[in-house]
């Protein structure tokens, strides 16, 4: 997932590099087995389909193109946090002063996905970023023993 412009320009540039290999491929790696270049020319897709996601995606929350973030579960309440800033148009460092926080923190709770963040904290987050979190909680059915 890309958090942040720098991870952006970094994703959209190693796009543009397995490009550049994808058409490579047949002619500077001609004279390696047919079988080989198959399996290269695969991994070298699939890398690049998994980059262009992540760089739709970013593009998309930047637009203002996703309105709602579904959750299936709490678990992944932090890469929607991140989400919500970047859709909101918030820098980290824009985070961290609402927050009033240095821009070092949020990006420490962003690398670590929120890992041992307070309740508390999650909630001013949410409320610097203006977003309301809705989870259902399914309860578990009564047994007969």
């Amino acid at each position: 997932m890309i958090a942040n412009e720098r991870q952006y320009r970094m994703t959209k540039t190693a796009v543009r590099e397995f490009e550049d290999a994808l058409a490579q491929l047949e002619t500077v790696e001609a004279r390696r087995p047919p079988e080989l270049r198959q399996v290269m020319r695969e991994a070298i897709e699939s890398q690049l389909e998994e980059l262009r996601e992540q760089v739709a995606e970013y593009e998309a929350l930047q637009s203002g193109r996703v309105q709602v973030l579904e959750l299936n579960s709490l678990d992944e309440l932090p890469e929607a946090l991140i989400r919500a800033r970047i859709a909101a148009g918030l820098t980290q460092k824009e985070l961290a002063t609402r927050l009033r926080l240095k821009e070092q923190q949020i990006q420490r709770y962003e690398a670590t996905r929120y890992a041992g963040v307070s309740l508390d904290r999650i909630q001013s987050v949410a409320e610097a970023l203006g977003i309301k979190i809705r989870e259902r909680i399914t309860l578990p059915s009564a047994s007969g023993g």
